[in-house]
């Protein structure tokens, strides 16, 4: 790992966010059982979502303590999920709102409303564009439909994820694509392809690398290839997102998928290995065909929201209770035979300062045995980051330290919190 890449402060507010909600959502949700690039014709006169409301989608990641979302603009499938001037496959041919419909305007209102960041899932590859195989004329295709999304109608918008799912092997010009974007949107986040802000974690499991760097010169872009993308530029500052599904089998929503509904214990799971590795977390809640998220996942979603909060809502130790001595932060409490001065911990977590870049290569974490006053490892890890959630088994003890056991220079945690979450 190259070490001080710096990160810019636009990519620190997109670690901040940590936890964010995926919507697959168009012409799919209406076809029970197709799949990418499965050859069977879809046709929007299917599209009816009479229902849709996008507040209640909002509203719901709101509760939950999610900070952003992102929806499917365009699929694989090249359905647009706006009134697209540039194909007919699109919600201005289907029956909904009379053909007078924007899902992408609804739902960038609703994040606005509830204050979320506004991601939108654009898909290079289009099995129904006929001009994908023609490079030079998909990439003006794929600039013009930029264009509608980007180019203002809908305000600012935060983050574009470019899927590389069935793109192996096609050539776009990337450069041109992304200065046309970057001129339209200065501030935007870009997924995993082009000139790329945060990186994809490899899977679809929601589970980030470990060691989770920050800095690296190479991602991964395709579920159906082991070849990765190789930076121009070199090493660069790319943080982790990990996105999976709430329902084991699908994408979008299905009839026949409800058994796979992951539990909120199964959930939290996944948020200690992607925001307690130092990555994002983006979770997948399919819209079902009335155009709202169901009920068992929005229960399943807001179950783990709210266990995340009792978690880690009400710190027994906070960073003002720590003394700081070179790379080592330390608690020490007045002790004596009364067990009530001492401390029970299972939880403590860490967060880096990653203004000037990544330094903690690997740290430990000891209490002082209560009676003994013995200092005991109870984890050791590597990266920090933007946060690391070190659980262990419950230690009662007369203190805490934190210690720094190999760093690129200087080493700086903005904050250290200990919890008994039980």
């Amino acid at each position: 790992m190259a070490s001080k890449v710096k990160p810019t402060a636009r990519q620190l507010e997109f670690q901040s966010w940590e936890l964010g909600v995926f919507c697959h959502f168009g012409i799919r949700t209406f076809y029970e059982g197709h799949r990418d690039c499965d050859g069977r014709q879809m046709l929007p006169e299917a599209f009816n979502p009479m229902g849709l409301d996008c507040n209640q989608w909002a509203e719901t990641v709101k509760r939950a303590g999610g900070n952003y979302m992102v929806l499917t603009a365009k699929h694989h499938d090249g359905f647009a999920n706006w009134p697209s001037a540039y194909t007919r496959f699109s919600v201005a041919s289907s029956p909904w709102k009379d053909g007078k419909g924007d899902v992408v305007r609804e739902f960038v209102d609703a994040c606005r409303a509830h204050g979320l960041k506004i991601g939108l899932y654009y898909s290079p590859f289009d099995s129904e564009c006929p001009a994908y195989d023609d490079p030079k004329g998909y990439d003006d295709y794929f600039i013009n439909q930029m264009s509608e999304l980007f180019g203002g109608a809908y305000g600012a918008i935060d983050m574009v994820w470019f899927d590389g799912a069935h793109s192996e092997g096609h050539q776009y010009d990337w450069r041109r694509i992304i200065g046309e974007l970057r001129t339209m949107q200065p501030n935007i986040l870009i997924f995993n392809m082009g000139d790329p802000d945060y990186r994809w974690c490899g899977n679809e499991d929601g589970y980030a690398e470990y060691p989770n760097w920050n800095v690296t010169d190479r991602v991964n872009f395709s579920m159906f290839t082991d070849e990765k993308d190789v930076q121009a530029e070199g090493a660069g500052w790319l943080p982790q997102e990990c996105d999976f599904r709430i329902r084991a089998r699908n994408w979008f929503f299905s009839d026949n998928d409800a058994y796979t509904l992951k539990s909120p214990v199964e959930l939290l799971g996944n948020y200690y290995y992607s925001v307690g590795r130092g990555a994002n977390m983006l979770l997948n809640i399919a819209p079902d065909r009335r155009g709202l998220l169901p009920e068992p996942d929005c229960k399943s979603l807001l179950a783990m929201g709210k266990e995340i909060r009792r978690r880690f809502s009400d710190p027994v130790l906070t960073t003002r209770d720590f003394q700081r001595e070179g790379n080592t932060w330390s608690h020490q409490r007045d002790y004596s035979e009364d067990l009530s001065k001492s401390l029970l911990v299972d939880h403590v977590v860490i967060r880096e300062n990653l203004t000037d870049g990544e330094s903690i290569r690997r740290f430990r974490i000891s209490v002082v045995a209560a009676h003994h006053g013995t200092t005991i490892p109870v984890y050791e890890g590597y990266n920090v980051g933007n946060k690391a959630i070190c659980q262990f088994p419950p230690a009662r003890s007369r203190g805490l330290i934190v210690e720094v056991l190999e760093s690129d220079g200087a080493a700086e945690l903005v904050s250290v919190e200990a919890f008994l979450a039980g």
